[in-house]
Order: C-alpha cells, then structure tokens, then sequence
C-alpha cells in the first residue's frame, strides 16, 4: 500500500483505510517497506516527526541477507558511506525474529544456501531508502523492512490495515 491518500486506480492507498479526513502522513515508507505509519493534522507535530532538522529516532526490524560480522555491525554504528554523503551513526544489534509478524506479500525470497538475519537498526535521519542502502553497503542485502517505531510511537502488536489513536506526546 502506498503511504498516502492518492494514487491510480490500481493501487492500494490510506484513503480506503483511514475513516478520518485532514490527516496526513508524518513521513513516508516506500512501497517495498511496512510496519508504522504517523498520521496526523497537527502541523507543528508533523513537522517535529518528519523534518530532517528534527532528529528523531526511527526505529527499524531489518531481515538481511547473510550472518552479520562484528565488522559490518560496527560499520553502522559508526556511519557508512553512502553516494549522498556519509550517514550519522546507527544504532544496531542482532535480533531474533519479530513475533507475531504478518506475511509479506510478495513473499520474501529464500535462497537454501544463504542465511538470512535479523537487525533492529535505529536511526536520526530519512535519506531515501537509506536503510536498505546502509545494509547493503556494509555486505547485507536487506530481505525485508518493517518501522517499528518513530521516537515514542511504537508498532506493538499492530498489525497491516489496523490503526490507533494516540494521545499527544509534545
């Protein structure tokens, strides 16, 4: 699903979902990414979640492609190169994987002879696509992508399509 409220006829959007009017994304999640989603029709709350000046934590489960070294770990912890400049420093561990996960449709390809691994990989910035740019250029292809918090707001139990309202936090 696209996260915002318009598109083409063919494709899945928020305005099917959400039974409010005047809310808008706080940030977005590109079209291969899941997990939470901020609405909101608070500007100054929008603008304290999603401007780059703002330096909130985003908080993501990151299933990749392969065992991850003390090297490559390091690595995000200490900033990588990207083409657009060098990222601020991640914060990483290795984790098991989430429960209650919902499928992903498509599914996530599985290759026999390569393992795949987990991440909870926390960062201040939202370059475009930049956690699937990080793992990749440290050796780990990322499988699947899932936000699973933004600074306070956290996924819990939530699951594709479900919502909640939630009281003010600033």
């Amino acid at each position: 699903m696209l996260s915002q409220f318009s598109g083409s006829a063919d494709e899945q959007t928020l305005k099917g979902l959400i039974p409010h009017n005047d809310v808008y994304p706080a940030g977005r999640l590109d079209k291969d990414s899941e997990g939470l989603l901020l609405l909101t029709n608070d500007g100054v709350l929008q603008h304290k979640i999603s401007h780059p000046s703002q330096k909130l934590q985003k908080t993501y489960w990151v299933q990749v492609e392969g065992e991850p070294t003390a090297e490559a770990l390091q690595q995000l912890r200490q900033g990588v190169e990207l083409n657009d400049g060098m990222t601020l420093p991640a914060e990483v561990m290795v984790m098991p994987e989430p429960q209650n996960l919902w499928p992903r449709n498509p599914p996530v390809r599985e290759r026999l002879s390569v393992p795949d691994s987990w991440l909870c990989l926390k960062i201040t910035e939202g370059r475009n696509r930049q956690v699937r740019r990080m793992t990749a250029a440290v050796g780990l292809p990322t499988l699947r992508l899932i936000r699973a918090g933004i600074g306070p707001f956290l996924l819990r139990q939530m699951q594709p399509g479900e919502w909640r309202e939630e009281p003010p936090v600033w």
